[in-house]
């Protein structure tokens, strides 16, 4: 596959955008708004100058030059892979889905979702050719971590899962294979040690900078559980946990009050500039 095609520019659009790039294919990107397109380009041109300044790549201009950011879903007709990395909400994905299986014309393209926590199925249904619809969860910052989780459903074409395999190889990713749960295999691990973490603030047992310190000088985790929910975002932390919590009623999932009331706060970790640290560019 040469031709791919992504919606939505932000952290996770933008990432794997530079990466497919990366690996000399064309990229079309498709934002809401033509503010929305420009600020995605310049969130990519801007990864690139760094990747290139730290010996990653050899020109960043000549990779930012195969991707094109647009605001028209309709220039994604001749895509072989159409990746979503939207808002992690069901109905704008269900959407989203829909209207791309109107546009994309190739019978055999494959659709994708960077869901992080949506069982994959509940979108296939959303089109006409739900063997073609897999899960492919990439991790922020994409350019920077190697892995991709596959999540094929029942009804997903063996052969469209090998070519989403092959896919995420050829962007240098390790490629895992999880049944299309809730959460997939990382979130599903991941998200109850981040709650945990939050009720031990809510309890007053230890504060965010003990806990962080404690996991990362006691078990050389590279960074402490409420510094990584500030990185992910309080507001996704949130949502995955209260799609895991759906799919399985295990009271482990359920975001616990603290979470809650952060978020309503608008206290949404680095995006917001405050969640469980105060960030001033970027930096706790």
């Amino acid at each position: 596959m040469k031709n791919i095609g992504v919606v939505g520019c932000g952290l996770m659009g933008a990432g794997i955008a530079e990466v497919a790039a990366r690996a000399d294919l064309d990229v079309l990107v498709v934002e809401s708004t033509p503010e929305a397109a420009a600020a995605g380009r310049e969130r990519l041109a801007g990864s690139l100058r760094r990747a290139e300044a730290k010996g990653r790549i050899a020109d960043a201009a000549a990779v930012l030059d195969r991707v094109r950011v647009v605001t028209d879903l309709d220039a994604l007709a001749d895509r072989e892979i159409v990746i979503e990395a939207i808002v992690e909400d069901e109905g704008a994905k269900v959407r989203l889905l829909s209207a791309l299986d109107a546009i994309v014309t190739a019978p055999d393209a494959i659709f994708a979702s960077n869901t992080s926590s949506i069982p994959v199925t509940r979108l296939a249904a959303a089109t006409s050719r739900p063997s073609h619809v897999v899960g492919l969860h990439f991790f922020n910052p994409v350019p920077v971590l190697s892995l991709v989780e596959l999540a094929p459903t029942l009804l997903t074409d063996p052969d469209v899962t090998e070519r989403a395999r092959a896919f995420g190889e050829a962007l240098g990713k390790h490629v895992i294979v999880s049944k299309d749960r809730s959460g997939f295999v990382v979130n599903a691990l991941l998200v109850p040690f981040l709650l945990s973490a939050i009720r031990m603030v809510e309890s007053g047992f230890a504060s965010p900078e003990d806990i962080d310190e404690g996991m990362v000088r006691g078990c050389a985790h590279p960074q402490g559980p409420l510094a990584l929910a500030d990185l992910i975002g309080l507001d996704t932390t949130k949502a995955v946990a209260e799609s895991l919590y759906e799919e399985f009623k295990e009271p482990l999932y359920a975001p616990p009050p603290l979470l809650s009331r952060m978020v309503e706060a608008g206290l949404l970790g680095r995006k917001s500039g405050r969640g469980f640290y105060r960030y001033d560019q970027g930096r706790a």
